[in-house]
């Protein structure tokens, strides 16, 4: 491809998108094809000689767009957003022609120098105190694999990376029974082992971790030969937004002489919102905290912020320093792969600049207002009605709710199949999870582009299919 190729394929790929994005009411949220149908429409070898371009773009098209769940339509109020402002994209596009590896300063000052600003810049805007350093991180699972990693290093006197965990004794982390499943997978990855996460009873209105049971299961522990290293609390779960009492959880840990970790990846953005920061009370006393801007805030995926309160720790644990790494001549520089544990990095600070600044904090404040507003009527509407019921309070944007009439024995069987009936029809997409053991249907509002009328149109169709006969 020629520079004035290039030239031409990068206009229509933008154009492309600037008209996709533009129809997305148009498509159904999630794609009507079966297991394999993609797959079977694609060459079962790769291509021998080169292929024009016109058929590539003319493929993906045809086969690949009809194929896809659609992220970015507004009516998608499954999982939790991954946003993507226009302004993103548009970051994104410089991203990606100038292609920079960025693990270094040396391999690139400005991205380095720009991600120690905008970082910086979010920890003002969630009203976070100013000893806490930030890195961008690619998602919340890295930031808490970093920060279980930290915690084992420091439990462990910093010989674990040295000697490995075998003649250790058992190390022990705490969270709460709605953390997200990248706490288990950093257990498993850091070696400490699957049995050894306690999960904390929950309870409540917002089924924070039983802090009195926190403290005994901790001092049974020590009784009993274990090492506690940590507790991973929990703002805004992702099943039905779980949120622990922050303030006393960091109280009991310090009490221990634990680190604390706050996973607040998707409820974090709200947070800029002084209103809402009462849900994470406390959090000033903790040693890590992770929230994704890729989620509810308009950053494209992947940016995840893991705000550390003691940096000098995580990079003792991750830095490693080989003579070709080393940036000779230059001191008091930050080299953020020494804070993650991938080498390689993106030039992700960009698309949160472009963000910020063509936004502004007052914008993407109104956005998460209104989701949260517009998710609160929906659910007093459907709550009005005699065949539903809430089964989880709204948590911000996020609550869940069941269908329930008269007559029907297994409702589990019923709420699963009309989920499946709504995501099927396409005109919006949910997920769905259990609450005290029973299935139920969650719902979240955070599209960056929906609109009150597409939270409307959730009530028409939820309440439409769940009563066709």
């Amino acid at each position: 491809m020629d520079s004035n190729e290039f030239r031409h394929w990068s206009v229509k790929a933008a154009e492309w998108g600037v008209d996709y994005r533009a129809g997305l009411r148009d498509r159904p949220v999630r794609p009507k094809v079966e297991p394999g149908q993609v797959l079977n429409a694609i060459a079962a070898s790769p291509p021998e000689a080169a292929e024009p371009m016109e058929a590539i773009f003319a493929d993906f098209e045809a086969t690949i767009v009809p194929g896809m769940t659609h992220w970015q339509h507004p009516r998608f109020f499954a999982y939790f957003p991954a946003n993507a402002a226009p302004v993103s994209v548009v970051a994104e596009y410089l991203v990606s022609a100038m292609a920079a590896q960025c693990m270094l300063w040396q391999t690139s000052p400005a991205a380095t120098e720009l991600e120690t600003r905008v970082v910086d810049w979010l920890r003002q805007a969630l009203g976070l105190p100013t000893d806490f350093s930030g890195v961008i991180q690619d998602s919340a699972s890295s930031a808490t694999l970093a920060a279980v990693l930290t915690m084992r290093e420091r439990t462990l006197d910093w010989q674990g990376n040295k000697s490995g965990l075998a003649g250790a004794p058992r190390l022990r982390i705490y969270c709460s029974e709605h953390v997200h499943t990248s706490i288990d997978r950093a257990i498993w990855v850091a070696g400490i082992g699957e049995e050894n996460l306690v999960r904390i009873p929950t309870g409540g209105r917002y089924r924070a971790m039983s802090t009195q049971a926190l403290d005994a299961a901790i001092a049974k522990d020590r009784e009993q030969g274990f090492l506690p290293a940590g507790v991973i609390a929990c703002v805004g779960g992702t099943s039905v937004g779980g949120t622990d009492d922050i303030a006393t959880v960091v109280d009991v840990a310090r009490r221990h002489g634990l680190y604390t970790h706050v996973d607040a990846a998707w409820a974090g953005s709200a947070m800029i919102c002084p209103e809402f920061r009462h849900f994470w009370a406390g959090v000033d006393g903790a040693d890590s905290i992770v929230f994704n801007p890729h989620k509810w805030l308009g950053a494209q995926f992947d940016c995840s912020i893991q705000f550390i309160r003691d940096p000098e720790s995580l990079v003792r644990t991750l830095a490693i320093r080989p003579e070709f790494l080393k940036t000779q001549g230059r001191e008091g520089i930050t080299n953020y792969s020494e804070w993650s544990v991938p080498l390689g990095r993106r030039f992700r600070a960009l698309k949160l600049w472009f963000l910020l600044r063509a936004h502004g904090l007052e914008g993407l404040r109104t956005m998460i207002r209104n989701h949260v507003s517009w998710s609160g009527k929906l659910a007093d509407r459907l709550g009005r009605e005699p065949d539903f019921e809430i089964t989880s309070v709204p948590m911000l944007s996020l609550f869940s709710f069941r269908h329930a009439p008269a007559g029907v024995i297994d409702l589990d069987q019923h709420n699963l199949a009309l989920v499946e009936a709504i995501n099927r029809d396409g005109r919006i997409y949910l997920t769905q999870t259990r609450v005290d053991g029973r299935a139920v249907i969650r719902f979240q509002a955070g599209q960056f582009e929906a609109t009150e009328a597409d939270v409307d149109k959730a009530f028409e169709v939820i309440t439409e299919l769940a009563r066709q006969k």
